[in-house]
């Protein structure tokens, strides 16, 4: 049959086109998934400009993150059925109108949710559970510092952490999002400015310690973090949204730049002040299959609520979806639907 997708070779997003193609039939244990629903992801943008490490090598398809419904199953697939509402992740290929995907990697949808609600859920929470709870050691009453708090990942981290009852700082980078956050359930939110973020997480901290970060900013941000560390604290790190920009092909000079000032720890200093850094990419979990639904299992128990999408776009206009992505003003999810 045939498919449209959106293809490039990384390096622009207006390398970015639109082309039709062969899909195969399934073979195996994949099933054909007609998508509904495309999330996007910052992983997403530094792949297209070939910045991911991760990045297929010449032309490829970008995406990680779907739902959609099964139209075809292979000889081998035992879990799903034709006519199944599913949500997956893929090691990129989502930006597409269909796709073949291994059975392990699709779940099933909730009935009550919609596609653009499952394209928004994967990534996300299985990035905040993985660096709060495997990677971050999160415990009951914790203080939490979770940076981009209206994204994704931030949304679904806040109502982990408050599981455990966590004190949860949320950071933000525009005005617009604070009120936002206090209606999630953060107990403090700042905007981020690097001129005073140390005096402001002070005082937003007070006598507290500060026990973990999930980090995904980078440069001075992430040093003023790691230094306000309690001892025993982590600062996980499963993003560098520093050196993001909104345009379509990045400036390198800048990225030189930026790279250049980066913090550097000593390790040697680490010994003695008790503390940590981890970091953590979601392409660990994507090939450790059996981990990933323990996690999934894990978090199903926590009873936390549906993600939030924030925006939606049609697949004609993914590219626009994408400008709009990479502006940083979205709050939640923006995903990309598909008739």
């Amino acid at each position: 049959m045939k498919r449209s997708v959106y293809s490039l070779k990384a390096g622009s997003m207006k390398n970015l086109v639109k082309k039709e193609e062969t899909l195969l039939e399934p073979q195996g244990r994949e099933a054909k998934i007609e998508l509904k629903a495309i999330g996007l992801n910052f992983a997403d943008v530094f792949a297209i400009w070939g910045l991911y490490s991760a990045t297929p090598k010449g032309e490829f398809v970008p995406g990680l993150e779907f739902s959609g419904i099964v139209q075809a199953v292979g000889p081998d697939c035992s879990s799903l059925e034709v006519g199944d509402r599913v949500m997956g992740i893929s090691r990129f290929g989502a930006y597409c109108t269909h796709m073949n995907q291994d059975e392990r990697y699709l779940i099933k949808l909730k009935a009550d949710w919609s596609f653009e609600t499952g394209a928004a859920y994967l990534v996300q929470v299985l990035t905040a559970y993985y660096a709060l709870f495997e990677l971050g050691n999160l415990q009951k009453g914790a203080n939490v510092l979770i940076h981009s708090a209206a994204g994704g990942v931030g949304i679904l981290a806040n109502r982990i952490a408050k599981t455990q009852g966590a004190y949860t700082l949320g950071t933000v980078g525009s005005p617009n999002k604070v009120d936002f956050c206090y209606k999630e359930g953060y107990d403090k939110v700042i905007q981020r400015n690097p001129k005073s973020f140390e005096k402001d997480l002070d005082a937003a901290l007070g006598d507290r310690p500060l026990d973990l970060v999930m980090e995904c900013i980078g440069g001075e941000i992430m040093k003023i973090g790691y230094k306000r560390l309690s001892p025993q604290g982590r600062t996980i790190i499963y993003g560098s949204a520093h050196y993001a920009q909104d345009r379509d092909k990045p400036s390198l000079l800048s990225l030189l730049a930026k790279y250049r000032k980066r913090p550097k720890i000593d390790p040697q200093q680490m010994i003695q002040l008790n503390k940590g850094i981890l970091g953590f990419n979601l392409i660990y979990l994507y090939d450790r299959v059996e981990l990933m639904h323990e996690l999934l299992q894990k978090i199903e128990k926590l009873n936390i609520e549906a993600p939030v999408v924030g925006q939606t776009f049609a697949f004609e206009d993914l590219k626009e979806a994408l400008k709009k992505f990479r502006s940083g003003s979205t709050i939640g999810k923006v995903v990309v639907t598909l008739s």
